[in-house]
């Protein structure tokens, strides 16, 4: 934490990503260990709202030394898949930062069931980056960055210093690290890595004593992640990490090649099938025939409607539903590919 204050004084704007509300819950609670370890979804989420008072206290105390206020932001996946609550919580930070205060932002783990079964703070420390369009994110690790392969059981396990892209050999080099002790490991820290990277922020993964005041002293320490070229628009950045999809479109070859290759919108005629249930508004996946998603999407038409207009022409749909929205199923203005 002296790390932090030393890059304030450096006029350094900094928003801290934490977890351990649960664990620290647990830990204050004085609760039967049968009580704890029964891993019900309403056990952890009482034991994250006694950690949360606690864990705030640990850095009130702390920043408190140093003259530093500091601000709790607690998010859930649902306020980032909502525009209003996204723009809300961008707001909100930076003004904390422009306060001089110091962001700290946890998971709402007392409501988010999802969260506490399957959420990770290296996604949440992503999101978060792109929410503020952050210069710079850094996940700190247990060990020094990406392997080659697991350096606890392969002493010729190297360092990787510098990734350029996040490709097959990136994703393979994850599987073989090994981040114990954590919800996920360093296959979700790539991820989170790619998702900050394709927002336009660089990343670096690394851990150690001390190592954000040698990081910025200009050792070369950590695996630093380069940002993509083509930055997202920040609408296209919400659509593509801060919503939540509501159903799955497949297209045929011939509408994928059209959005991978022309840029264009996705059009009736080439859907083969539409899954789930969803609104007008809401966000789904693309998907290709083989099943892989590629893309994602705002539908100007609900499932139901889509069932119905799959396969057919933009003069074809009046006649078919009645009325027609528009031509797109899905506007090139509203889709990202992934």
């Amino acid at each position: 934490m002296e790390s932090v204050v030393q890059l304030v004084e450096k006029d350094k704007k900094v928003v801290i990503v934490s977890s351990g509300a649960i664990a620290i819950g647990r830990e204050k609670s004085g609760l039967t260990a049968n009580f704890i370890s029964s891993g019900a979804i309403p056990s952890k989420q009482a034991l994250a709202s006694i950690g949360q008072i606690h864990l705030m206290q640990l850095y009130f105390k702390f920043f408190k030394k140093y003259d530093l206020p500091v601000g709790q932001i607690l998010l859930s996946a649902g306020d980032l898949s909502q525009r209003s609550t996204y723009i809300n919580a961008r707001n909100t930070i930076l003004t904390l930062l422009k306060m001089g205060a110091i962001p700290v932002v946890n998971e709402n783990d007392t409501v988010a069931v999802e969260e506490i079964k399957f959420g990770d703070n290296d996604t949440l420390s992503a999101l978060v980056a792109g929410l503020i369009e952050a210069d710079f994110l850094i996940i700190l690790s247990d060990i020094q960055g990406l392997y080659t392969s697991d350096p606890k059981k392969d002493p010729g396990a190297k360092l990787v210093s510098l990734i350029n892209k996040i490709d097959k050999k990136t994703e393979k080099m994850a599987l073989g690290t090994c981040v114990e002790g954590r919800v996920g490991g360093m296959q979700t820290k790539i991820e989170a890595a790619r998702i900050a990277t394709r927002s336009g922020i660089p990343v670096v993964i690394g851990g150690g004593e001390d190592f954000l005041k040698a990081f910025f002293s200009g050792e070369k320490i950590g695996t630093v992640f380069l940002p993509t070229e083509s930055k997202l628009q920040a609408r296209k950045k919400w659509i593509a990490y801060g919503t939540r999809t509501k159903g799955i479109v497949i297209v045929d070859e011939g509408a994928k090649k059209a959005l991978l290759q022309e840029g264009s919108s996705l059009l009736p005629v080439g859907i083969k099938e539409v899954r789930d249930r969803f609104q007008s508004g809401d966000a789904v996946s693309l998907l290709d025939i083989k099943g892989e998603e590629f893309a994602r999407g705002i539908v100007y038409y609900s499932s139901d409607e889509l069932k119905k207009i799959k396969g057919l022409h933009t003069n074809e749909i009046e006649a078919k539903l009645g009325y027609k929205y528009y031509d797109e199923a899905i506007h090139r203005d509203n889709l990202v590919i992934l």
